[in-house]
């Protein structure tokens, strides 16, 4: 398996260390009280809260940072902009427009993987991740994950992808030249647009000029049979976390972003994720938040355990 990571091997003899980003979110938030240590406790020596007491076994190799804020307010704002600080109605007045943190890493290592990055979902949207030209990347499941890593595809597949990247590229060339010609009827303003608008055609330009060479490369190995999504939030979290662990040790994608819900009767709770989120410090929806949210990060704690348990991690 490692022989398919040339790239990973080589940085690794030459001493430089591949770092990958993992976001492991939700889009409701956390119960503060029960996630942030002590601000009276700084440092190392800090009692670990209770929602993140399965962490305690990796307590000296994780950081808790608070007081942390983009300062959006109202609703469930906060989670369009978590990885990139910008509203994406707001996008237009910044140079790089809204791009999330991992998209900017998937631009960053462009074609030094197969997947410049991964969005993934279990039972929910991820609102996490946004182009620089403001385009929300569409999450995709476990399954499809793991066969976009290691199912191999058939001949008549691989021609008809090239086929299309040459299409592609053939359909920019011409709306480049029309583009340019245009440019030299308008005013100083829509020429700014326009070159906004040059801007995006390069960056999607760039980006098959990226794939394409990964067209004819052979897949990894899978080292593993394709994790089951099992029943409910719980099982099919887990069977995700796994899939996470192998795009790292195969380095598929060194940028990830996943999301995880909530279905009624998860964890034998009985209401919904966004409700329990407006809890007003009631008891039974803070103890459901305490329950829900406690288990996302002791799926953390488990991809932790995947990563350092690997044969030969990078």
């Amino acid at each position: 398996m490692l022989e398919s990571m040339p790239q990973a091997r080589a940085a690794r003899k030459a001493g430089k260390a591949v770092k990958r980003f993992v976001c492991l979110s939700n889009n409701y938030g956390v119960y503060q009280k029960a996630f942030f240590p002590d601000v009276n406790q700084p440092g190392k020596d800090y009692e670990m809260p209770e929602t993140l007491k399965s962490l305690e076994k990796h307590r000296e190799d994780l950081t808790v940072f608070q007081n942390l804020d983009h300062g959006f307010t109202g609703g469930h704002q906060g989670v369009p902009v978590f990885l990139s600080g910008v509203r994406p109605i707001l996008a237009h007045n910044y140079a790089e427009g809204n791009i999330s943190l991992d998209q900017k890493l998937a631009e960053y290592h462009g074609a030094s993987t197969r997947f410049p990055s991964m969005t993934l979902g279990v039972r929910e949207r991820n609102l996490l991740s946004f182009t620089r030209t403001g385009v929300q990347v569409p999450s995709i499941d476990m399954r499809a994950a793991y066969k976009a890593m290691f199912y191999e595809d058939t001949p008549q597949q691989k021609i008809s992808a090239t086929e299309r990247f040459k299409r592609h590229n053939s359909i920019l060339d011409v709306v480049m030249d029309q583009a340019k010609s245009l440019n030299q009827e308008l005013g100083k303003q829509d020429q700014g647009k326009l070159e906004e608008y040059f801007d995006s055609v390069r960056t999607l330009e760039g980006k098959i000029q990226q794939q394409e060479p990964w067209i004819n490369r052979p897949k990894p190995k899978a080292p593993v049979d394709e994790p089951k999504p099992g029943n409910g939030t719980a099982e099919q979290l887990k069977a995700m976390i796994e899939i996470i662990a192998l795009a790292i040790q195969t380095d598929s994608t060194r940028a990830i972003t996943c999301v995880s819900g909530f279905a009624n009767g998860d964890f034998g709770l009985n209401g919904g994720y966004h409700g329990f989120s407006h809890h007003g410090e009631r008891e039974e929806p803070v103890a459901a938040l305490k329950k829900i949210e406690g288990y996302q990060v002791s799926m953390m704690s488990y991809l932790i355990d995947l990563l350092k348990a690997q044969e030969d991690p990078i």
